[in-house]
């Protein structure tokens, strides 16, 4: 057996496109009018409920129990993209897990939550630079040194 896909039920496929692409950088490689699939393996369905055989009211908006996660190389990089975005909603500010990693969280346009992360190369490389020994870095992050040097390379 193989993982696919997620597919997200949206209410404009053009709209949600145009999101998921501008925010994101993320690239179409099928498209079928009311069906898209990034090649990340997101995919975005309009007229979900259509699809699955259940009724419009069934599909519910903002569930608030799964996520759509996202690492990003310049984080500061993207908090400032998301300035462009006046109308997000947000849940909740950048919060810096006991990890390390500082992540955002926030709604697209059809309700469902994203996170976008730290990319943990950068958590690792934050730490080493403000002298911490890859032991300690180590202990910090609960993760062996070897696999921080795998994440490292």
């Amino acid at each position: 057996m193989k993982y696919c896909c997620t597919v997200l039920s949206v209410s404009d496929i053009n709209k949600a496109r145009s999101f998921y692409e501008s925010i994101f950088g993320l690239e179409v490689c099928q498209d079928y009018g009311r069906n898209i699939l990034f090649s990340c393996g997101l995919a975005l369905q309009q007229d979900f409920d259509w699809l699955i055989g259940v009724p419009k009211e069934q599909v519910r908006e903002k569930p608030d129990n799964v996520e759509i996660v996202f690492e990003e190389h310049d984080f500061d990089g993207f908090l400032q993209k998301l300035n462009d975005y006046p109308s997000l909603k947000f849940l909740g500010n950048v919060v810096e897990h006991d990890w390390g990693q500082r992540v955002i969280r926030f709604y697209d346009l059809d309700g469902h939550l994203i996170e976008v992360g730290e990319e943990m190369k950068m958590v690792i490389e934050r730490f080493i630079s403000n002298g911490m020994a890859l032991e300690e870095v180590s202990q910090r992050m609960d993760v062996s040194v070897d696999d921080l040097i795998k994440l490292l390379n």
